[in-house]
């Protein structure tokens, strides 16, 4: 009898596993480009190789979908390592600014190797506190870590203020800046920081298909630097071909190619962001202006309790990020997903 009752238990964890709401990660809820599972099927019987042409391939790809020459493109998941060979570069005590709450990869590995981590508070709007950040730089300053949208909040910064304080900046330390979400803003074009590279300054823009393009299974990003800078990493090792996972290049190389599926996901996704923040007003709780896919807001409880609720009905938000002990973020999912989060908002605002 015990046997049977732990069959049928284990049986029943996949169903328990699904029954879970997932709007912790950023993740892409509506997925890949219909063309990713056929590259994906088309690769799978040369993934004993190691990946080669494919992946020059779609270096090249990236370079002409950035604008930018070949030789700018570092491809992988690299800001752990730029953080860790940016750190060795500095030396013991090269400084490393970045904003808190945030996402501290690149300068977590940094701190690895010697390096010191420069903490500074969003402003009031929750977004990069850049007057902030500029009075921290110093003769000690190797790098300032920048994300935009920002995580967790999800705001931007104004284009031309962002622009002009990049321009400045970077005369005087290399900056990298993170545009995960970037696919979800408003203005894509206007507010990317290559343009900045484009116009000669020090700074390095790093992206990921995790997000937008729904490949976060399949680990996938690029950076895009000054030659100098590009040469420099590449000598340290990154960004060789070789390395590259064969299936991610299919999956990566087949998004491209779609030219309309992020479009198609920035509106679905916008769509459903609409929604949130409409919500939020109606329930008159204060929120950030999120420019990514996911929402921002204080829920007026302490986050344990929240998570708590919400895990009750069956979904999973994100962490906390001190010091906002009452704020959450929630993913953007599915409509019927969110559907189900914000009954769940209406419940703990009452």
């Amino acid at each position: 009898m015990k046997l049977r009752y732990l069959i049928l238990t284990l049986a029943t964890l996949p169903a328990l596993a699904q029954a879970q709401t997932q709007l912790s990660l950023n993740e892409n809820p509506f997925g890949p480009s219909p063309a990713v599972n056929a590259a994906i099927t088309k690769a799978l019987p040369n993934s004993f190789r190691y990946t080669g042409q494919e992946g020059d391939e779609l270096v090249s790809a990236i370079a002409r979908h950035e604008g930018v020459d070949k030789d700018q493109i570092i491809p992988g998941d690299v800001l752990a390592q730029l953080g860790i060979y940016l750190g060795v570069k500095g030396g013991k005590g090269g400084e490393f600014i970045y904003s808190v709450p945030g996402y501290p990869a690149l300068v977590d590995a940094a701190a690895t190797v010697g390096g010191v981590v420069i903490s500074v508070p969003l402003n009031d709007k929750k977004e990069n506190d850049l007057a902030a950040i500029a009075a921290k730089i110093g003769p000690n300053t190797q790098a300032i870590y920048l994300v935009n949208p920002h995580n967790p909040s999800g705001t931007v910064t104004d284009n031309k203020v962002f622009y002009d304080f990049l321009h400045s900046a970077s005369q005087k330390a290399l900056i990298v800046v993170d545009e995960a979400y970037l696919e979800f803003s408003d203005d894509f074009e206007g507010r990317t920081a290559v343009n900045n590279i484009k116009a000669g300054d020090n700074v390095v823009v790093f992206r990921t298909f995790a997000k937008a393009y729904g490949l976060a299974g399949l680990a996938f990003g690029y950076a895009v630097a000054p030659k100098p800078v590009a040469d420099y990493l590449k000598k340290q090792g990154l960004g060789g071909v070789h390395d590259l996972n064969r299936i991610s290049v299919a999956a990566v190389s087949a998004s491209l190619a779609d030219a309309t599926y992020i479009k198609t996901v920035h509106d679905k996704v916008n769509a459903e962001r609409t929604k949130w923040i409409g919500v939020l007003d109606e329930l008159h709780l204060k929120h950030t202006e999120s420019q990514a896919n996911f929402v921002f807001f204080d829920i007026g409880k302490p986050y344990n309790e929240v998570a708590a609720k919400f895990k009750q009905e069956g979904i999973i938000i994100a962490r906390s990020f001190a010091p906002y002990a009452t704020w959450i973020r929630i993913t953007i999912g599915l409509p019927e997903e969110n559907s189900k989060a914000q009954r769940v908002v209406r419940q703990l605002a009452k």
